[in-house]
């Protein structure tokens, strides 16, 4: 199940197949208590690939270095606002960016961005290090988000993105309640002078788009779907949900007339793909949030 890497201290082990956190600390240190041990992970006694780590439940894949620090409490991220590193290695960060925070600015844009942060975060164990952007999420859209930490990383997973992604899923908390609970919306889709995305049957100048629905809880007024993209592009399952006459809450842009939970209604779930250099199978998961399920029950 692991192994101790060769002059390594006691406190440190090599994961040699996938599991969970706790179970796994468990089973290395057999002469702590169940409660010692979650209290260690309570302190943030214990990195991941020298990464914090306190989730009890938070996944292990082959060849991560697990270390428990003793009688040291660290803080994890303390200078990282509204996001929260999910996995870190050699040659990627992923992330649980907040709504409400850009994932990169522009020469105009002077706020924080989720880029700016992470290229702070990493300059700060190494001056030369760097972050890349992968893909985007929207600024008011919450969820998994993936960044490279080298050129090459990031070239091989745009390069072919389609082919490398293997699961991508999004919860959009849209107004109304479609009358099938599951189907397929696709279209053209061009952006016009103004910044907005819209469909068209013409495919002259546009890009191709496909999005995958299905219902998963809903009342009169709001459905939570489960949405999976085959294509990404820009404000794809937006435009889409709005042509399907049933746009997401709090989107404004595209049609909602309503904004129950002050916040677009719109979540990267999952985002699973082979990891660049390995090849391995990654999948990463952001709970749906508490307001999307309480609203449409």
């Amino acid at each position: 199940m692991a192994r101790r890497k060769n002059n390594a201290p006691k406190n440190s082990f090599t994961v040699e197949q996938s599991d969970e956190l706790l179970p796994f600390l468990l089973r290395m240190l057999p002469e702590t208590g169940r409660n010692s041990v979650k209290s260690v992970l309570k302190r943030g006694q214990v990195l991941v690939e020298d990464e914090v780590q306190t989730r009890h439940d938070h996944k292990l894949q082959p060849g991560q270095k697990i270390t428990i620090v003793k009688n040291k409490t660290f803080k994890r991220n303390a200078a990282l606002t509204g996001l929260s590193i999910l996995h870190e290695d050699e040659d990627l960060i992923v992330i649980d960016k907040s709504a409400g925070l850009l994932s990169i600015g522009s020469p105009k844009e002077k706020q924080e961005t989720a880029h700016r942060q992470l290229m702070n975060y990493v300059k700060s164990k190494n001056p030369n290090y760097r972050i890349f952007v992968v893909h985007r999420l929207d600024r008011d859209t919450s969820g998994v988000m993936l960044f490279a930490k080298n050129e090459e990383a990031k070239l091989k997973l745009q390069q072919s993105w389609k082919k490398m992604v293997k699961e991508r899923k999004y919860a959009a908390l849209v107004e109304g309640s479609p009358k099938q609970p599951e189907g397929t919306v696709e279209s053209y889709v061009k952006e016009s002078k103004t910044l907005k995305m819209f469909t068209t049957k013409n495919p002259k100048g546009a890009q191709h788009a496909i999005t995958h629905y299905k219902k998963v809880q809903g009342n009169a007024n709001l459905t939570l779907l489960e949405v999976q993209l085959e294509t990404g592009r820009k404000n794809q399952i937006r435009v889409h949900m709005q042509e399907i006459g049933h746009p997401i809450a709090g989107d404004k842009k595209y049609g909602a007339r309503t904004n129950p939970i002050k916040r677009l209604g719109l979540h990267a779930h999952v985002l699973a793909f082979q990891h660049p250099s390995n090849k391995k199978v990654m999948r990463f998961e952001s709970p749906i949030p508490k307001p999307f399920l309480s609203n449409s029950r």
